[in-house]
């Protein structure tokens, strides 16, 4: 970086110390320009010298038009020191706090005269400007009854305050009902007019975009949904995730913290990063998209229960899952999957994703993997199995994975080695098992310890899966009967050690949402969707910044 060639190089006043400031084209440096007396008081060079990457700069202005919100002592110092150098210019950028916590600061140099001051201004903006990945304008959709209804609160407080320092410009739209913001997208939104689509709000409001956006996409291209093997095209517009949701698990695992200030910087960067979806369908008919989570056994029945409880906000979900543990249920039925190939690693390789992942970065062409898919489903049309593979058994939980699932509640997540963007999940099979072993396995979830290493739970990296549960023979009319084996949950029994088969079939889950039916085929989509976020950041990514962060994930060009 320093051989780059210097843009503009000068020496200012930063509060009461002449500072050497040097613009390139991808960082601006400042240090202390009185050299003798840090090699008198054998302070390093570094001590005193601070470096911004330019692509983390939010944004250049006149100190005057900059908000004052310092201490009385603090401006009154200030004011003295304006006295003497009038002329001063405010540089807001990104800095880097708790772990993974973004902040925006500030930092004022002043000048000699006028021309100085507005040259450093106009020639850091002209700097920005060839930053063609940063939104311009957005539409913005605030869920303001998720989570404790605070989503209105958050934004108007926290975010606005950033997009506005930023220059971007928003329209915003305040959700009056469930499915507002999908439906807006598919029919109404001019999509033409923003550079990105906001969501403030949980992982439900997150999930309605998605929705919107996709099938928008998807009927904009004349592709069918409802074809099992269509070949989706990728939104060319970026999703951004404001958190102010009850778990806000998919900001979690793409930024590493539920924080609004941090998500809205990511935006105001312009950060992208793409990600896999799955696809969910029953027979020739599309049901759902899903970027998290899809389960069934033990997490449908537990969201299935949780339904009944609403009135109880988040807490339901505690109570849901004590009743589901102990209600122990398996089921039975038949899973098949492709398995990935490739060097795709596996959920076990301890390879986590994060910023700038090797992994995700290597995507099949689509072409490709059209041709591939198009191969096996032939072979398997012909009765010849292929490369897929069955079992049958009797599952206390199906899981499918396309992320880690990493939530504050779990850290690690529900496979902590997932990719975001590498066409793949991981399918997670429970088998029977006793409570204790189940527990064990649960609890694994919430510390560092190994949750497949277990003889009961196997993991699979799949792009394609299928489950049919196991067709029940005639019942008997008084069998028939009792609802609480239909509804899939038995009396709880203190002395059961031991598994309840349920008569009846579970429910899946779809990242929070129950589907209608429980035969389904799942096709994962690579990278059919882009957030403003940059995956998460390893610890010394955060302190140093060896390449250029904005260069981690190009933008692909748009389709449209």
């Amino acid at each position: 970086m320093d051989k780059q060639a210097k843009l503009l190089s000068s020496r200012l006043f930063l509060k009461h110390r002449q500072v050497e400031v040097v613009l390139n084209r991808s960082v601006l440096t400042w240090k202390e320009a009185d050299k003798e007396r840090k090699r008198s008081s054998g302070i390093s060079e570094g001590a005193h010298s601070r470096s911004v990457q330019v692509c983390e700069i939010v944004a250049v202005s006149r100190t005057e038009d900059v908000d004052d919100k310092r201490t009385r002592k603090s401006r009154k110092e200030a004011k003295q020191h304006s006295q003497l150098y009038s002329h001063a210019f405010t540089v807001s950028y990104v800095m880097r706090t708790r772990r993974h916590q973004w902040r925006c600061s500030d930092v004022t140099f002043h000048c000699d005269n006028q021309e100085l001051c507005d040259q450093w201004i106009r020639v850091t903006n002209e700097q920005l400007s060839l930053l063609t990945d940063r939104p311009k304008s957005l539409l913005v959709y605030i869920n303001p009854f998720g989570g404790k209804r605070r989503g209105k609160r958050i934004y108007e407080q926290k975010v606005a305050p950033v997009f506005h320092r930023a220059g971007i410009s928003t329209d915003v739209i305040v959700t009056e009902r469930a499915n507002h913001a999908r439906d807006h997208l598919e029919t109404e939104a001019n999509l033409d007019k923003y550079d990105g689509v906001v969501c403030v709000g949980g992982d439900g409001m997150f999930s309605e975009i998605l929705h919107g956006l996709v099938s928008r996409t998807q009927t904009d291209h004349d592709v069918d949904q409802n074809q099992l093997d269509a070949e989706l095209v990728p939104c060319s517009i970026r999703i951004g995730i404001i958190p102010a949701g009850s778990t806000d698990c998919i900001c979690f695992a793409t930024v590493g913290a539920n924080d609004p200030v941090t998500s809205a910087l990511h935006i105001v960067v312009g950060d992208s990063q793409p990600m896999d979806v799955c696809s969910v369908h029953h027979n020739d008919i599309f049901l759902r998209y899903s970027v998290s989570l899809l389960g069934y056994g033990f997490y449908g029945d537990l969201l299935t229960d949780s339904e009944r409880k609403r009135w109880l906000g988040p807490a339901r979900y505690d109570l849901s899952g004590v009743k589901t543990f102990l209600s122990h249920n398996y089921y039975k039925g038949t899973v098949s999957f492709l398995p990935a190939e490739g060097n795709l690693g596996n959920p076990k390789d301890k390879q986590q994703c994060r910023s700038g992942c090797h992994i995700c970065q290597h995507k099949p062409s689509s072409k490709d993997q059209h041709s591939e898919m198009s191969d096996k489903k032939e072979k398997s049309a012909k009765g010849d199995s292929g490369d897929w593979n069955v079992i049958h058994g009797k599952f206390i939980a199906i899981n499918a994975a396309t992320m880690s699932c990493a939530c504050p509640r779990s850290p690690k997540g529900m496979s902590p080695s997932a990719h975001l963007a590498d066409g793949t999940a991981d399918l997670i099979l429970v088998r029977k098992c006793s409570r204790l072993d189940f527990f064990r396995h649960l609890l694994r979830h919430t510390n560092k310890n190994d949750q497949f290493d277990h003889s009961f739970v196997e993991v699979h990296r799949v792009r394609k899966f299928r489950f049919q549960p196991q067709h029940l023979k005639l019942a008997s009319l008084e069998d028939l009967s009792e609802p609480l084996q239909k509804k899939g949950f038995n009396p709880i029994c203190s002395a059961q050690t031991a598994c309840s088969y349920s008569a009846a079939h579970s429910s899946w889950t779809c990242d929070g949402e129950l589907l209608p039916h429980t035969a389904i085929q799942v096709s994962v989509q690579c990278q059919l969707i882009r957030l403003f976020a940059r995956g998460i950041e390893e610890q010394q990514q955060q302190q140093f910044v060896f390449e250029d962060p904005c260069t981690l994930w190009p933008l692909e060009q748009s389709t449209n």
